[in-house]
């Protein structure tokens, strides 16, 4: 029984996380587009980069998607 409330526990942590994840990307990627566009094939970490260098003029959503993620 405690083997099947770890799994169930697990696969309602990870879909928490997938689902955090997938608002984060939500909330940047109208500001990836608009201010990164350029960069959009050269990789994650190259947007990244650019949506930081543009932090300034992000929306509110997408600063704050930065500031949890520690970036």
């Amino acid at each position: 029984m405690s083997r099947f409330l770890l799994a169930i526990s697990l696969v309602v942590f990870a879909a928490a996380s997938a689902s955090a994840q997938q608002q984060g990307q939500d909330a940047c990627a109208r500001d990836a587009s608009r201010f990164c566009r350029a960069h959009l094939n050269d990789g994650d970490m190259v947007v990244l980069a650019c949506l930081q260098k543009n932090r300034a003029r992000l929306s509110k959503g997408c600063q704050a998607t930065l500031t949890a993620h520690g970036k």
